[in-house]
């Protein structure tokens, strides 16, 4: 008999959610689903783990299954936002390893600039489980942290605020694929939803497949950069399950 996994449920849903990807010079990129260091970033930070515990961070990630489907697409596509602000020679700004930063030389020629996109009134189901499940921390620590995180919680940039508790439930399944078919989609009817999943949780062949790729989503937690490629399907998920 094929084992049955348990899945917590997240909602990613707000006004604007962002789900970042390679990035090249000053091009904030977003994808249509999050990525693995994302979710590992989002559990990170309800446990309440600090920014420097790469170890922790790293290991979240090595234990990271899940698989994640689109409850809407916007028919708008992705909202721009460009970043233009002026840096004086003496200007300081805060910098993500915790010191402040500066220019260098006297001369100053043009502002600094920065591209993002968003995606906006956005959601996307992610069904997600830790392998070892009997190791710290397990899902029912992640479950009472997304219920009462340790700090704001925030899908991919900081601007980018949930609209809805981000824990909707939990489901039991043999694989990623058939998680998110088990789980309702938000509004109760039955849908065929774009989605994504690992090549081993789900099917790789078939209708309900549109492409196999390398997905460039890990991330090396001590060096900050980015940690490699795993093996992913995109394709569609039929919902079977009932409201929730």
């Amino acid at each position: 008999m094929t084992p049955e996994f348990r899945w917590l449920i997240l909602r990613l849903e707000g006004p604007l959610i962002a789900f970042g990807g390679v990035a090249i010079d000053q091009v904030g990129v977003t994808r249509d689903f999050p990525a693995a260091s994302m979710l590992t970033g989002l559990i990170a930070n309800a446990l309440g783990l600090e920014r420097t515990n790469s170890a922790g961070h790293q290991a979240l990630q090595d234990r990271l299954i899940f698989a994640a489907r689109r409850e809407r697409e916007n028919p708008f596509g992705l909202i721009t936002d460009m970043q233009n602000v002026h840096l004086e020679k003496n200007d300081r700004g805060w910098t993500t390893y915790g010191q402040p930063e500066g220019r260098d030389g006297a001369s100053y020629g043009s502002p600094h600039r920065r591209q993002r996109f968003f995606h906006a009134d956005a959601c996307v189901t992610v069904a997600l489980r830790l392998e070892a499940p009997d190791m710290q921390p397990d899902l029912d620590t992640v479950a009472k942290a997304f219920d009462r995180p340790a700090r704001p919680l925030f899908i991919g940039r900081k601007a980018c605020i949930p609209s809805a508790p981000i824990l909707s439930g939990e489901v039991t399944a043999p694989s990623a694929y058939e998680a998110l078919r088990r789980t309702p989609s938000i509004d109760g009817e039955n849908e065929t939803m774009r989605a994504l999943w690992p090549l081993t949780e789900g099917p790789n062949e078939g209708s309900q497949v549109h492409r196999i790729l390398a997905l460039p989503d890990l991330r090396n937690w001590k060096t900050g950069l980015h940690g490699g490629t795993r093996m992913i399907v995109e394709g569609f998920i039929t919902v079977t399950g009932v409201s929730r």
